[in-house]
């Protein structure tokens, strides 16, 4: 597994898992539930993880999506 996001951004989160999805790439969105009980401090983002086959194409899916976005 590789980590291709580290945020604590819901809507980028939810913006590229949909992006991968369509791509065929499964993510899992590790340190969800941490996140969540720590509060709103942002203190721990949560990791999106695809399997190392899929972390190019779905680098790839996050540079065009932040392009689009402005970032």
């Amino acid at each position: 597994m590789k980590e291709i996001l580290r945020t604590n951004d819901p809507v980028l989160l939810s913006a590229l898992q949909a992006a991968l999805a369509e791509a065929d790439i499964e993510p899992l969105v590790f340190d969800a539930y941490t996140s969540i009980a720590e509060g709103s401090l942002g203190v721990l983002p949560r990791r999106l993880m695809v399997a190392d086959e899929d972390a190019w194409r779905a680098d790839s899916i996050l540079r065009a999506l932040r392009s689009e976005a402005g970032e």
